[in-house]
């Protein structure tokens, strides 16, 4: 019988963070199998882990309930404290689709932090007939925009959707059409749309509607945290080395926190949090 874990990832209690499956073996699961558990559970995520002849590598793959994705943060940093308190901390490697992503892990178990390396991130001007179409779907206006943060698409492992708010309270009202973004993002490849809010130099709140995956809201989203920290060097909204938090889930009532840091010399970005059983 397959063993399927759960975990609350970049969070210090079971309810906070975003929880995530994680099947440390899933060597016996073919891809519609995959799916099916991934559906079954209901998260936003489940990590399935297959392990390589080399000591601490694995193949990954990422299922939520409706779709594979390529790469996912949350259950990236559940898995690797999930592997970190089965057998003791480290560096481990992660083969996913997206790429090679390193996850060191430190700590004692129930106090394990994970820290995610990404591929080689970038970020794609957004035309305007797509940041119309985004607004609309999301009820939003050129008005709500914080014009300082300019949208963009940005990608460190997956493709998301850049947006800025310009107050915490239009962040706080999150009321989309889910069928209108949802064939958006899949004619554009997106992932998760990043609603963004600045409250200083360092320290953002987010926001993650995840249609197409069929959830309504991400309540942390690594791989979202990794593209906005690359984004915010490409648009010199902050200047390497510098390390940024980011609240998520707080408007869901399941709290997170992530923290994601700017190399001065490296383009990856890696993004640190905490994953508790639950």
């Amino acid at each position: 019988m397959t063993a399927i874990l759960s975990y609350a990832a970049f969070t210090e209690t079971p309810e906070g963070g975003n929880p995530a499956g994680v099947v440390l073996d899933a060597s016996g699961l073919q891809a519609d199998e995959m799916l099916k558990i991934a559906a079954d559970l209901g998260y936003s995520e489940t990590a399935f882990v297959v392990a390589r002849e080399d000591a601490n590598e694995y193949d990954v793959r990422y299922f939520a309930p409706e779709a594979e994705v390529p790469f996912c943060g949350h259950a990236t940093i559940a898995t690797g404290v999930a592997l970190a308190e089965r057998d003791g901390t480290g560096t481990l490697v992660f083969h996913t689709q997206a790429g090679t992503i390193p996850v060191h892990t430190e700590g004692s178990n129930g106090n394990v932090t994970a820290t995610l390396t990404s591929v080689t991130p970038h970020i794609e001007v957004v035309s305007s007939q797509t940041l119309a179409a985004a607004l609309l779907a999301l009820g939003w206006s050129h008005e709500d925009l914080d014009p300082a943060l300019p949208p963009r698409i940005a990608y460190a492992g997956a493709r998301h959707l850049v947006l800025a708010a310009a107050t915490r309270e239009r962040l706080a009202d999150l009321d989309y059409a889910f069928e209108d973004l949802k064939q958006l993002m899949l004619d554009l490849d997106l992932i998760t749309v990043d609603l963004v809010y600045r409250e200083d130099e360092t320290t953002f709140h987010a926001r993650n509607p995840f249609p197409i995956g069929g959830v309504v809201e991400d309540p942390a989203t690594g791989a979202a945290a990794a593209a906005f920290g690359n984004y915010l060097r490409e648009v010199g909204a902050v200047t390497p080395p510098a390390t940024i938090t980011i609240h998520q889930g707080v408007d869901m009532g399941r709290p997170s926190l992530l923290t994601v840091t700017l190399d001065g010399e490296q383009p990856e970005i890696r993004v640190s949090g905490r994953a508790v059983a639950m």
